[in-house]
């Protein structure tokens, strides 16, 4: 097995109201980043960091989670747009259409509010070299 994880977060769960609605959502939005689904069951869905649950799940303990900010990362502003366009197509609602934003040159973002109310981003943070896609570790 192999996971692939970035430096500062190593997952985040959101408990949601109505999984099939979130599953629908971020499915499109994952689809659109080239991000693959890990894993899913009637009361959970996982891709990459991210953990999504029902309330009634294990995982949750019956309570819902905040209001959150997530930010995902897209290759390019093309992915930035395609994400804007898949999240409104599978219920997501205008947050701040794509477009450049000023917190630094090149910042160009699309939002949109999930199911949950959650403030879901795509950047892109212009031309840059990375040192590697992602951290990989194996079991």
């Amino acid at each position: 097995m192999q996971l692939y994880r970035g430096r500062l977060i190593d997952h985040i769960q959101l408990v949601v109201r109505d999984l099939k609605a979130s599953r629908r959502f971020y499915g499109a939005l994952f689809e659109v980043l080239g991000i693959a689904i890990g894993g899913e069951a009637e009361d959970y869905f996982w891709a990459d960091e991210l953990f999504v649950s029902s309330a009634d799940s294990r995982a949750a303990l019956g309570v819902l989670t905040g209001r959150h900010h997530l930010a995902f990362q897209a290759k390019d502003r093309g992915m930035v747009d395609a994400f804007y366009k898949a999240g409104l197509a599978a219920g997501g609602k205008d947050n701040g259409a794509p477009g450049e934003r000023a917190y630094h040159p090149g910042y160009y973002a699309a939002f949109l509010l999930d199911p949950d109310g959650n403030n879901i981003e795509a950047v892109f943070h212009g031309e840059a070299r990375r040192s590697a896609d992602a951290v990989v570790v194996s079991f």
